[in-house]
């Protein structure tokens, strides 16, 4: 079976981007004139989370060394609920893995999956945090402000989530998954927020925001009494942001990699288009995709496949490096075991591609609307296929950065890994 011939494009964002990350940190720091809330000598807890933030380590040094300047004792926290199977090494190593270090941000890591119980709800609901993190004097909430690949809300992914699911480590992101069975997630999220910010001695937040090209956009540092509020405007910030797939209608859409660094989902639902459902878009969501074959993990997810079940494809690469334990923990913890589900699987990617085109619909042969990712992160250039070449004519958005030529396969069968 001949395949369609795929042609490298760019897209052009106008994105914001912050230059000097020390000196933004800096200046957010001080404005929020910390000297008057707290006491030299006091020791301060700093978040660090388990997504691919970039830049995290340099954020996170930067951080400590304002904090040490005010004469705080800064410790850092693995916040990521049950990610790394639910382990305190693991997920230790998985900071470790982005750079964030004890040699390099001057800042001894704690990390363990011990909490304390600090009270409940108004609902009733048990409030869970990471046990080193609440007997510090004062804590400092790290997070990328985003939309979330589940819910949607004026609040979603960022320093709240980071204060629920990260600090309440294992036990609380699995109870506060369940309680958003019976409550809206809005209320949980708020609910839960208040109360660690009430008794955990939370000292300010710094919101991170970036642009279509996975870079650091926007650094604002928050006062606990403003978290509310400064997500909301934030979440729009970020919404307008976000990278998006150039098209809105694709039969099959070909993902290098998935991975917990790319997304809570693997691969983010807001971009491929299956936010609200698995394996298809709701009526008035976009893009529409068709068929998503994932072709492998990412290194950093550590074997954590979560999201997989997103697609309908996948190489038998994918699925070897899939660690099922891991995956089946996290995927339980959020209340989303369909993102565990193995999709069909094939031994290389050019079977893959068959089987896959063939369960698109009626396109001519060599018609078939075909985008091949590195991930949901990085959708600066990819590759299309020639359906698409009217379209990119007529956009200004988009540039052709190499003409069409035939898929390359090795004597396996298999893509390059990389494009």
């Amino acid at each position: 079976m001949s395949f369609p011939r795929m042609l490298r494009i760019r897209q052009h964002f106008d994105a914001p981007i912050i230059e000097d990350i020390p000196e933004a940190i800096r200046q957010e720091v001080t404005r929020m004139k910390l000297d008057q809330k707290i006491k030299p000598g006091e020791n301060v807890a700093i978040s660090v989370g388990s997504r691919g933030i970039n830049n995290i380590a340099l954020i996170t040094k930067c951080l400590v060394e304002e904090f040490k300047s005010l004469g705080l004792n800064p410790f850092l926290v693995p916040a990521m609920g049950s990610h790394g199977g639910g382990l305190a090494k693991a997920q230790q190593e998985i900071i470790e893995g982005y750079g964030v270090t004890e040699e390099y941000v001057g800042a001894p890591i704690k990390s363990s999956m011990d909490t304390v119980q600090i009270g409940e709800t108004d609902d009733g609901v048990p409030v869970f945090f990471d046990k080193f993190a609440y007997e510090a004097d004062h804590v400092a909430v790290v997070g990328r402000i985003k939309p979330h690949t589940d819910f949607v809300g004026e609040i979603e992914s960022g320093l709240h989530k980071m204060m629920l699911i990260g600090l309440g480590k294992h036990r609380g992101a699995a109870l506060y998954h369940q309680a958003i069975v019976h409550y809206s997630f809005d209320r949980i999220i708020r609910s839960v927020g208040q109360k660690v910010i009430e008794q955990c001695g939370v000292l300010m937040g710094l919101a991170i925001v970036e642009n279509q090209y996975d870079k650091t956009a926007l650094l604002k540092a928050v006062a606990p009494e403003e978290f509310v509020e400064r997500e909301k405007e934030l979440l729009i910030k970020a919404k307008e942001w976000m990278p998006r797939l150039p098209f809105d209608s694709v039969d099959l859409l070909i993902v290098d990699a998935i991975g917990k660094n790319i997304s809570g989902a693997g691969m983010d639902t807001n971009v491929v288009g299956r936010k609200f459902h698995d394996n298809h878009a709701a009526e008035k969501e976009y893009p529409k995709v068709t068929r998503i074959l994932v072709r492998g993990l990412t290194p950093e997810t550590h074997g954590n496949a979560s999201g997989i079940g997103t697609a309908e494809y996948a190489h038998k690469r994918a699925i070897d490096e899939m660690d099922r334990e891991i995956t089946y923990i996290n995927c339980m913890t959020g209340n989303h075991p369909s993102g565990a589900h193995i999709p069909l699987y094939f031994d290389s990617d050019r079977i893959c591609i068959q089987k896959a085109l063939e369960t698109v619909g009626l396109r001519e042969k060599g018609e078939e609307r075909i985008l091949r990712i590195h991930n949901t992160l990085d959708l600066g250039e990819l590759l299309v296929s020639e359906a698409y070449l009217p379209e990119i004519e007529k956009r200004n958005d988009l540039s052709i950065v190499s003409p069409a030529t035939e898929m390359q396969f090795d004597k396996n069968d298999d893509l390059p890994i990389h494009f």
